[in-house]
């Protein structure tokens, strides 16, 4: 068991990234004393954190009980919504000031993930990374910390467009061309492609939830 003294954004940090890894999904319950078992956290810190994530709406009430909030479908819309204009603005930024080797990363991390296609928790996990460090590229902290709140509410999502079959190869493909538009330094181009990429994976998202096939 870990150091009980461990601070509040510790706990925090644990339950958001199990959250996010989807080790708890929407509906789940979620107990203090479980949580304070399984991170080796004492149970003051995880009421805390949880009480931290009820006001950022990622936890809501059932009875006396906390569990991990749901989307509905216009939710996930306004997501969507909010996501593609934050992150295209990311893109458009990233190809102005984005560093040489902020670049090169960005295209290894393409180039790394063609070994993780028939694992799709393992490309979901590689995807946040990307996107995370395409909004680092952008270089303005204000837009980063509101797409970090974004993708947070990503999480309540309960499944990836990754696992789809056939996706997790054109999302690659998406990024590939998300990263050629920045390192050709054309704002426009990775503004396009990323909006482009968010539009594909929300068009697929909605096909696999209303239960038709997907053809991508």
């Amino acid at each position: 068991m870990g150091d009980p003294r461990l601070p509040q954004k510790d706990a925090y940090r644990l339950i958001l990234e199990a959250i996010d890894e989807g080790i708890y999904k929407p509906g789940d319950r979620l107990v203090e004393n479980e949580l304070a078992e399984r991170f080796g956290v004492s149970r003051t810190p995880i009421r805390e954190a949880l009480q931290r994530l009820e006001t950022q709406s990622l936890l809501t009430r059932d009875g006396r009980s906390l569990i991990v909030a749901s989307l509905d479908h216009n939710q996930m819309a306004e997501l969507y919504v909010v996501r593609t204009e934050l992150e295209g603005l990311a893109a458009e930024l990233a190809a102005r000031h984005a560093t040489d080797e902020e670049l090169r990363v960005l295209r290894r991390m393409v180039e790394d993930d063609r070994e993780r296609l028939s694992d799709p928790a393992a490309l979901s996990r590689s995807n946040r990374r990307f996107h995370k460090q395409l909004h680092l590229a952008s270089h303005n902290m204000f837009l980063v910390q509101q797409l970090d709140l974004v993708h947070r509410s990503m999480a309540l999502l309960a499944t990836t467009s990754l696992a789809i079959e056939g996706r997790g190869s054109d999302a690659l493909t998406e990024h590939d061309c998300i990263v050629t538009a920045l390192e050709g330094r054309n704002s426009a181009a990775a503004r396009a492609a990323l909006t482009a990429h968010i539009s594909t994976a929300y068009e697929t998202r909605l096909r696999s939830d209303s239960g038709r096939d997907v053809s991508y």
